[in-house]
């Protein structure tokens, strides 16, 4: 079946629900002759009549009617915290309709790799994703079709996954807008969204906690303003992200405390050569990250 025909669910219709189906509805349900729906599902009412009312959403349920929208649905996205998304697949795992596609947009995916074998019925598809885009604000009122645009998508295909459909969702995440798709494992996306995300998140917050004066942004020039704009964090999500990949993520804090310890080494003892040349090795590690563009494979 085509792509612009399918029945699309979205389960959570936050920033992150509300662009999948704004993305669903520009990009691909505009398609000629398209006879796809969007179906949504939220635990509050007022985005679902917000989408119903701006025709994103071709009918809404509030989450007691749920099971009634999942089981119409060939392609579904639970857009809601990692341990939430497990307990949804749990209670409403009789509900899917055979031969769905199901997929995820959480943070940390260890949890999904543990549990999902024993969780899933064989004749749904699973599939591990996690779109790199977003925004600072929460809810369905800031989502926007255009995050996705010429943004990246990590896919984590397991054994059990059908070909097909990997290939399907490698077109989907495509035509939404992503210009690269990621494939890798739950061990490594944990590894290094620890580091690329989670400690930044951590930095930024660290950083505007450690300000004794809030005042002081009166003096701002754009550099404090670039490294705390994450900091506008949604405190639930985060504390669920941080110690759902504890491991990973205090490797990376304590790496980062090194090289911090030796910045402060080097200028309590005013020694410029060493803190001239490690800012150099910086300076050329940055390019150097900057031009990188490779795919990670299994």
């Amino acid at each position: 079946m085509k792509i612009q025909d399918l029945t699309y669910g979205i389960v959570g219709l936050g920033i992150m629900g509300g662009s999948f189906a704004k993305s669903i509805r520009q990009n691909i349900l505009c398609m000629n002759g398209a006879k796809g729906r969007v179906l949504a599902c939220n635990r509050s009412t007022a985005c679902l009549e917000m989408a119903k009312n701006e025709g994103v959403a071709d009918q809404t349920f509030t989450i007691d009617k749920v099971d009634q929208m999942i089981s119409q649905c060939d392609v579904l996205f639970i857009c809601l915290y990692p341990h939430a998304t497990l307990d949804f697949l749990k209670e409403h795992k009789d509900s899917f309709k055979s031969g769905a596609i199901i997929t995820d947009i959480s943070g940390v995916k260890g949890i999904f790799e543990k549990s999902l074998p024993q969780i899933l019925r064989p004749d749904v598809d699973f599939i591990i994703g996690h779109p790199m885009a977003g925004g600072e604000k929460e809810g369905y009122a800031a989502s926007n079709a255009q995050f996705f645009v010429n943004h990246n998508y990590i896919l984590i295909p397991r054994e059990c996954n059908k070909a097909e459909n990997l290939e399907f969702m490698r077109e989907l995440i495509t035509a939404m807008g992503f210009t690269r798709i990621t494939e890798t494992t739950c061990d490594i996306h944990d590894y290094k969204i620890g580091f690329t995300s989670q400690l930044c998140h951590v930095i930024a917050s660290a950083l505007v906690e450690s300000a004794e004066d809030p005042g002081i942004t009166a003096f701002g020039g754009g550099s404090f303003e670039d490294l705390t704009r994450i900091a506008l964090i949604n405190a639930p999500l985060w504390t669920e992200l941080f110690i759902s990949n504890k491991e990973k993520l205090l490797e990376h804090i304590d790496r980062f405390e090194q090289q911090l310890e030796l910045m402060k080494k080097y200028i309590a003892s005013e020694d410029s050569q060493n803190l001239c040349n490690l800012l150099s090795d910086t300076r050329e590690k940055r390019l150097k990250m900057g031009s990188v563009r490779t795919e990670v494979k299994k």
